[in-house]
């Protein structure tokens, strides 16, 4: 049950604090916590300053990531419910706000003491676009310790944001990458895998191993700046386009159409020639510099070609199909399911 849901254009004059959030490039909620008294009247007010829309969910303490698997359900109902899930978990929410958009909520805090997560539920976001309010009246954990925000906020010093992951923990940004299109999403797979997929061209770009990613100068506002790659490249994809129809150099029409989750790492969803493919990477088990590609393409009817530069420095291999004269050809019924793992020779 949804609690206590005022939606407003201005803050309310009666209210004990007033919080001001806003919603900015690369994933983020630009305040990482704050911190209310128990039964203190809230407002919040979210502003929208990212190029992409954005709602705003309060849930019960330990309820992100089920509220977040719950918004995912929705699927096709998802934009009507401004991606907002039924539950008593859900208490208290901002609906979808598209950019330049500003919208406040006013309630009251609860009696009972925890930390309670804000977290955007659109597709893909919940995983990394959440943050914490504190109800309590004791401080706050310091920053590089909170076990309630992700790991790439824990090094933030005051007012700054220096987000260079580098766990093992599984991250997505749609963000400006360097040589990359401005649909660029980046994603940190595991310490020994990153890499940056150009949905505008629904394509791999490159590949690194060691950190994440470094957002501070697009936190900053700075114009025309890009994500700074925190380790070195091992692979980029310097063809044409790596999928080919009936024979190589046939080269067909993309439509990007999205992706999901799936145990944290998405699996990109888009069309070639209007057939749906779908494209999901893994890191390579044995810790190699390389990476797994599983595609899916369930309806095809037509010969696939996996096309590659032959001095790109990496082995392949495959679970399906033939080579021929370095590129691998997929028949239509191999190409249901078929996996091209990529290692560095």
């Amino acid at each position: 049950m949804v609690m206590n849901f005022v939606m407003t254009g201005a803050t309310a004059q009666n209210s004990d604090t007033t919080i001001y959030i806003a919603a900015v490039g690369g994933l983020q909620f630009d305040r990482v916590r704050f911190q209310v008294e128990p039964g203190t009247e809230v407002t919040l007010v979210l502003a929208n300053q990212d190029d992409m829309a954005h709602n705003l969910i309060i849930t019960a303490p330990e309820s992100r990531k089920k509220v977040v698997d719950a918004a995912l359900q929705l699927r096709g109902d998802g934009p009507k419910m401004d991606y907002i899930p039924e539950g008593e978990e859900v208490l208290w929410t901002i609906p979808v706000l598209e950019p330049n958009e500003t919208r406040s909520i006013t309630f009251v805090s609860p009696e009972k003491e925890g930390v309670y997560p804000y977290v955007c539920t659109l597709p893909g976001h919940g995983s990394i676009m959440y943050v914490a309010m504190y109800v309590t009246s004791q401080e706050m954990p310091p920053l590089e310790e909170d076990p309630h925000i992700p790991a790439i906020r824990r090094n933030e010093e005051k007012g700054s944001h220096s987000p260079s992951l580098t766990s093992g923990e599984p991250a997505l940004f749609r963000i400006f990458m360097p040589d990359a299109g401005p649909a660029a999403i980046a994603v940190h797979v595991a310490e020994n895998l990153s890499y940056c997929w150009d949905a505008g061209s629904c394509r791999l770009r490159y590949a690194w191993r060691g950190g994440f990613i470094d957002n501070t100068e697009i936190w900053k506002g700075h114009r025309d700046a890009y994500a700074e790659i925190v380790g070195d490249i091992f692979y980029r994809d310097d063809s044409d386009f790596p999928l080919h129809m009936d024979f190589p150099g046939n080269i067909p029409v993309t439509e990007f159409k999205g992706y999901r989750l799936i145990d944290q790492l998405p699996e990109f969803h888009y069309r070639l020639n209007n057939i749906d493919v779908f494209e999901r990477i893994e890191a390579d088990p044995d810790d190699r510099i390389g990476m797994i590609r599983t595609f899916r393409i369930p309806e095809a009817k037509r010969d696939i070609w996996f096309v590659h530069d032959p001095e790109d420095g990496m082995k392949y291999e495959s679970t399906q199909g033939e080579w021929v004269d370095g590129h691998l050809k997929i028949r239509p019924e191999e190409a249901k399911s078929f996996t091209i793992k990529m290692v560095q020779e």
